[in-house]
């Protein structure tokens, strides 16, 4: 239970996540916003370190497998998170991030021999076709900017796969040995920074966040307030959820941002909520009940 009520924890702060990272994306980019994230949260996260004394003992299989995750996780499957989320938007975009369960399911069946029983098997596709039927709700929204196409579905498609293989390597670290969420967060954004910075400042990709940031305060806001509630305690909570829980169960439960997200949009876009809209977050809210009681 522990772990699933931290999973559901996680799915709150990543809605926060969206809505701020989708206005920063659209101002600096989707490349430029992951790397300054990342930077940003990695000197968050060893502040946080620091101060609380977290232990960086871990073992070199632990650091190897963190190390893969982050690049999984954080450069391939975020990047194209947030190509995705410049295209075609967050809401959108997280349908497309419903297939992250998925593929989580189905990798820790392959390489964890993490078995589901049919009850937890029922809830996920209930979750799932709540979400979509939220999401798939509000795309047929016409006044929406955002339009879906080719490019944001794989864009999409790409980002859940990276994000089901991070989890996947990083639950290999954890079943190694007692790892600090903090910790772990940090390595894998380092390890992340380590492998992504190189390529884009050799590729002249990268401008300096001073430079952009001096001229647009609201992208700064919305980077400083996404990587906050993301890569600080969203990416920290999520490695804690996958500790205590299955990996299929707590990726579903982190999966529920979009039914979170639809207050948020209707006070923040004005948009109005269908009774179709309702009526999936009612099947989904059955769905978690029954992963929650799994």
């Amino acid at each position: 239970m522990y772990g699933e009520l931290i999973a559901l924890l996680t799915a709150f702060l990543w809605s926060g996540t969206s809505i701020a990272f989708t206005e920063a994306s659209r101002r600096i980019g989707s490349l430029q916003l992951n790397i300054i994230r990342m930077m940003m949260a990695s000197v968050i996260l060893f502040m946080i370190i620091i101060f609380a004394g977290f232990s960086f003992n871990i073992n070199n299989k632990q650091l190897y497998f963190l190390t893969a995750s982050g690049f999984a996780g954080l450069v391939f499957g975020d990047t194209f998170l947030f190509k995705s989320f410049q295209i075609i938007g967050a809401r959108l975009g997280m349908l497309l991030m419903a297939l992250t369960p998925a593929f989580s399911a189905i990798l820790a069946y392959l390489f964890l021999d993490e078995n589901l029983s049919s009850v937890a098997i029922a809830g996920i596709v209930i979750t799932i076709s709540g979400i979509v039927v939220v999401i798939l709700d509000r795309s047929g929204n016409s006044k929406s900017v955002f339009q879906f196409n080719k490019s944001g579905l794989l864009y999409g498609v790409l980002g859940a796969l990276g994000q089901a293989s991070g989890l996947i390597l990083a639950k290999f670290a954890f079943q190694m040995g007692d790892v600090n969420g903090f910790v772990a967060a940090f390595i894998r954004l380092v390890a992340a920074v380590i492998i992504i910075f190189p390529i884009v400042v050799l590729l002249k990709r990268f401008k300096n966040p001073f430079t952009i940031f001096k001229d647009d305060l609201t992208a700064l806001k919305a980077t400083v307030a996404g990587t906050i509630l993301g890569p600080v305690l969203g990416i920290t909570s999520s490695l804690v959820a996958i500790t205590y829980a299955k990996i299929g169960i707590a990726s579903t439960l982190m999966s529920t941002t979009p039914i979170i997200m639809l207050p948020i949009v209707r006070y923040y876009y004005k948009e109005t909520l269908s009774w179709r809209a309702i009526a999936g977050a009612i099947v989904a809210v059955i769905g978690i009940a029954i992963l929650l009681l799994v």
